[in-house]
């Protein structure tokens, strides 16, 4: 078994389920609903990984399987993360700057997989993480089961990156920053807490791009989850 079967074998599938309405806290209410905007991302990424399967790509077996297989779970993020905008309350007036940083992505020239690389691993991997702190119960499950998959996203996206021999450009590692300094707006001395530090998260994306690690989330391997008896049964999504 190569590395692309291997990672192909630990995915499981589950089923996104719309939670019960949820109100935020007044601090969290914007940075949340800036990053809410951009689930217009995920499509977008499925999209890269399907042209990217139209052109080079590593000869090997399960690569193809594996990216299409990952197609699948974005959709399946935009249905959840579609269902969570529904009942948060959250204002809409977000989502026009955000389809212009959707754009802004599509047009970039850079290999396919190595945009959703960047994405993946350097702004998604801040958004979920800040919904787990800022979040409620649904959102903090949803970002659970995404983070999972995201996972996988990203070590494959890697994998395919590395053996492509595909770097990140500057141009690109510009994209990557204005797109989380604008997400992130709205936590600027909000609180003493680092999860409203705006250039917490700006380091976090930072250390995830160049490194592929993050130490300030480090408590993400252990927050704080909530149990299955403090929520409503349709709070929780379903496996297979």
């Amino acid at each position: 078994m190569n590395k692309y079967q291997a990672l192909l074998s630990k995915k499981r599938v589950w089923t996104p389920v719309k939670p019960e309405r949820f109100i935020l806290p007044d601090e969290a209410r914007e940075a949340v609903g800036r990053c809410l905007s951009l689930r217009f991302l995920e499509l977008p990424v499925g999209e890269f990984i399907r042209d990217a399967g139209k052109g080079d790509l590593p000869q090997l077996e399960g690569v193809k399987e594996l990216l299409l297989s990952n197609i699948v779970d974005e959709e399946r993020h935009d249905l959840a993360l579609n269902y969570i905008a529904e009942v948060s309350g959250i204002s809409a007036d977000y989502e026009t700057e955000a389809y212009r940083i959707v754009k802004a992505w599509i047009e970039r020239p850079e290999h396919p997989v190595l945009k959703a690389l960047v994405l993946e691993r350097s702004v998604f991997f801040v958004i979920l993480p800040l919904f787990r702190f800022l979040g409620g119960p649904g959102l903090r499950t949803t970002s659970a089961d995404v983070s999972r998959d995201e996972t996988v996203h990203v070590a494959a996206n890697s994998a395919v990156c590395k053996d492509l021999g595909l770097r990140v450009t500057p141009e690109l590692d510009k994209l990557r920053k204005a797109t989380v300094s604008w997400m992130t707006q709205g936590l600027i001395n909000k609180s003493d807490e680092k999860w409203y530090d705006r250039n917490f998260w700006m380091d976090q994306s930072d250390s995830l791009l160049y490194t592929g690690k993050a130490e300030g989330l480090i408590e993400t391997k252990r927050a704080r989850m909530p149990a299955f008896f403090e929520m409503s049964n349709s709070d929780l999504p379903s496996y297979a």
